[in-house]
């Protein structure tokens, strides 16, 4: 997010783990951050790592450090719920921990969101229903099961 230009991340740079996640999908994904290629400088993201199973962790681990040595310049973040900081993948690269400090104020970041995520021709198109013309939204209730 340093300009306004720069895009969003691609469905290859980003994986959303759940307890349902395989080995194979975790591998995949790693393979893609620690193998160099023409891809260029991405910036890959594991998303609620800590819902990983325990067999699925151990064998990202592994393949981490085994795919580690052919890269030293990967970019690889890994989110968690701070609630679950002691399942195996967060413990296992707690020493690779860093602090995160948002570097944009809210307003910036919701402006940058808000021009990637403009439908640009609204007509005939489900971003009519969203604020602003946007193509996600969120929508919440205070009293659950209320029909939204």
């Amino acid at each position: 997010m340093n300009s306004p230009e720069q895009p969003l991340p691609t469905f290859d740079e980003v994986l959303l783990c759940t307890p349902q996640t395989s080995a194979e999908q975790v591998g995949l994904f790693l393979r893609r951050c620690l193998i160099p290629c023409q891809g260029g400088n991405k910036v890959y993201t594991m998303l609620y790592a800590d819902e990983l199973s325990y067999d699925v962790s151990k064998r990202a681990e592994e393949l981490f450090q085994h795919l580690q040595c052919y890269n030293s310049s990967y970019r690889l973040i890994i989110l968690c719920n701070c609630e679950r900081e002691n399942s195996y993948l967060p413990s296992a690269f707690s020493h690779y921990t860093v602090p995160m400090i948002p570097q944009r104020s809210r307003a910036e970041i919701q402006q940058y969101l808000q021009r990637h995520f403009r439908v640009p021709q609204p007509s005939g198109s489900a971003a009519a229903v969203f604020k602003e013309h946007m193509c996600v939204g969120i929508v919440s209730s205070k009293r659950a099961g209320m029909g939204k």
